[in-house]
C-alpha cells in the first residue's frame, strides 16, 4: 500500500510537467500522460534502472520523464529535444520543482546520430551522452503524413549506442518491426508495457476532441 501511495505522489507531480506549448505536427509532438509516464518510470525504478543512475530522455518535450527520473533520485538526467520552445519550459518546471543534478540541451538527434560509428567523436562533441545507464524515449510515431519518417529509426540507434537500458514507447502494431529493429542494434526484449495513450485535439487534421492509441512500452537490454 505504501508503494501504492507513492507512485500516486509521483503522478500528482507530474501533471505540473506542462504540455508542448507551441506542438508542431513535423515532429509529431503529443505529451505523454502523466498517468503512463509514472508508471513507466515506477516500472524502470523497480528494475533497477532509476535510482543513483545515470538517465538520458530523448525527445524529452517538455521534460515529463527527465523530471520524473530526478524526482526518484536518479544520479543525474539529461533531456535533450530539437524544439527550443519545449526545452525552454522543461527548464522552467525543472526550475519550479528546485532539481538539481538535471539539464536540458537542444539538439537535432540526425545531428548526434551522424557520430555514432566514431562515439570518441559523439563524447567529445557530446560529453553527457558518455556514461548513461537509462535511456527512455517516446520517439514519432510515423503515424502522420507530415512526419519525419524513420526518426523512430534514429531513436532506436543511437539510445542503444548509448545505453545499456532502454525503454521506448512505439505503436502497438509495429511490435515486431520495432523488436527486429532493436534486435539489429544489440538489444533484447525483456519487457513490454501495453497502454492507451490518450492524445487530445491540437492538431486542425483531428476531427475528435480526443482520442487513443493503443502504444507498447518496450524494455530493452544490450548483453
Amino acid at each position: 500500500m505504501k508503494s501504492i501511495s507513492k507512485k500516486k505522489h509521483l503522478e500528482i507531480l507530474l501533471e505540473k510537467v506542462p504540455s508542448h506549448p507551441v506542438p508542431k505536427v513535423e515532429f509529431e509532438q503529443y505529451s505523454t500522460p502523466s498517468n503512463i509516464a509514472s508508471d513507466v518510470l515506477w516500472n524502470a525504478l523497480n528494475f533497477g534502472d532509476i535510482y543513483n543512475k545515470s538517465v538520458m530522455d530523448l525527445g524529452c518535450g517538455t521534460g515529463i520523464f527527465t523530471i520524473g527520473s530526478r524526482l526518484l533520485e536518479s544520479k543525474k538526467s539529461f533531456g535533450i529535444d530539437i524544439d527550443e520552445s519545449a526545452i525552454s519550459k522543461a527548464i522552467e518546471c525543472k526550475n519550479n520543482f528546485h532539481l538539481e543534478n538535471i539539464d536540458f540541451f537542444v539538439n537535432d538527434l540526425n545531428d548526434l546520430s551522424n557520430y555514432i560509428n566514431d562515439l570518441d567523436e559523439l563524447f567529445k562533441k557530446y560529453p553527457y551522452l558518455k556514461d548513461i545507464d537509462t535511456v527512455i524515449q517516446n520517439p514519432p510515431f510515423g503515424s502522420q503524413l507530415k512526419s519525419k519518417k524513420g526518426a523512430d529509426r534514429i531513436f532506436i540507434e543511437l539510445a542503444m549506442t548509448i545505453s545499456p537500458v532502454v525503454y521506448s514507447f512505439h505503436m502497438k502494431n509495429t511490435e515486431n518491426f520495432v523488436i527486429n529493429l532493436f534486435n539489429k542494434f544489440g538489444g533484447e526484449l525483456t519487457h513490454k508495457f501495453s497502454y492507451k495513450f490518450t492524445i487530445p485535439k491540437i492538431y486542425e487534421f483531428h476531427t475528435s476532441e480526443i482520442s487513443t492509441t493503443e502504444v507498447t512500452v518496450f524494455r530493452f537490454q544490450s548483453f
